[in-house]
């Protein structure tokens, strides 16, 4: 989500974009945001990607129609008060900073759907999180985590869930209640050994590699997985079901195979067969 980048020595750029599409292009001088920016309360999207900011105006919150915000690449060691004030906001990159947690008021953001927040210093999963029932991608990789809360189900709008690069020393066991994510990365952890994940039936990916696992998990026919052994895994189950397409194939053909007249009823006896025990006219 970067959108920061050299505007002449000590600059760096800001982009925004207001409800006509337009997008603006404004300097980031001395850790700075430009103070036009707040004068646009109509904007709808802001990127201050890899600006250098360790802190961050209360003026943000005066732009309560902001929908996607990008704060990643910064110095923040906390997240800024403000952004928990924008009740519209869809998108947000908090990822690269500083960050040890989110604070109770992020809760507020009820219209959120999509939260990076990769390459921080995440030791608890963040409480705040399991109040967001809109949230549905949730980037978590390269913290701290070791462990899950058993509440994670009441996010049941997840559908992506990202957990590279953190502390897992085994499969964290609430994962096999997320019946509705589709992709699952679990990448770069120190999980040996993962349970039976037939049972997740929305899942379409599962990223493993990297853990010192000796084959690869068990899942439905429709998933596709990354990892040491998903190869050959996937090719041999690419032609366990191929073979069962062929069988079924031939077994349909020979049920509609027609029958001979040699082996069928004499003329009229299929007939009366078929009458039997049917309640006469009247």
């Amino acid at each position: 989500m970067g959108s920061g980048g050299s505007a002449g020595r000590g600059a760096r750029l800001a982009a925004a974009e207001g409800p006509d599409g337009v997008e603006q292009r404004l300097e980031v001088r001395g850790r700075q945001v430009p103070t036009e920016l707040w004068a646009q309360q109509g904007l709808r999207k802001l990127y201050l990607s890899d600006a250098g900011l360790r802190e961050v105006p209360d003026e943000l919150a005066e732009l309560q129609h902001l929908r996607t915000l990008a704060l990643d690449g910064n110095e923040l060691m906390e997240v800024p008060e403000a952004v928990c004030d924008l009740p519209h906001l869809a998108h947000l990159y908090l990822g690269r900073n500083g960050l040890q947690g989110l604070p109770p008021a992020f809760a507020q953001l009820q219209s959120l759907r999509c939260l990076w927040i990769e390459g921080n210093f995440l030791a608890h999963f963040p409480r705040a999180l399991l109040q967001l029932p809109e949230l549905r991608s949730l980037q978590l990789g390269d913290n701290r985590l070791c462990r899950l809360p058993a509440a994670l189900p009441r996010m049941a709008g997840l559908r992506g869930l990202w957990l590279y690069g953190n502390r897992f020393q085994e499969f964290p066991p609430v994962l096999l209640r997320m019946d509705r994510v589709r992709v699952l990365d679990l990448d770069r952890n120190r999980i040996a050994s993962f349970p039976d994940l037939t049972g997740l039936a929305s899942l379409r990916l599962l990223s493993y590699d990297h853990n010192p696992v000796r084959r690869p998990p068990c899942v439905g026919d429709e998933v596709r997985l990354v990892g040491d052994g998903a190869q050959e895994y996937m090719e041999a189950r690419q032609e366990r079901l191929q073979s069962l397409q062929r069988q079924e194939k031939e077994e349909e053909g020979a049920e509609a195979a027609p029958v001979s007249l040699e082996d069928g009823p004499e003329d009229g006896e299929g007939e009366c067969a078929a009458l039997t025990g049917s309640p006469e006219e009247t």
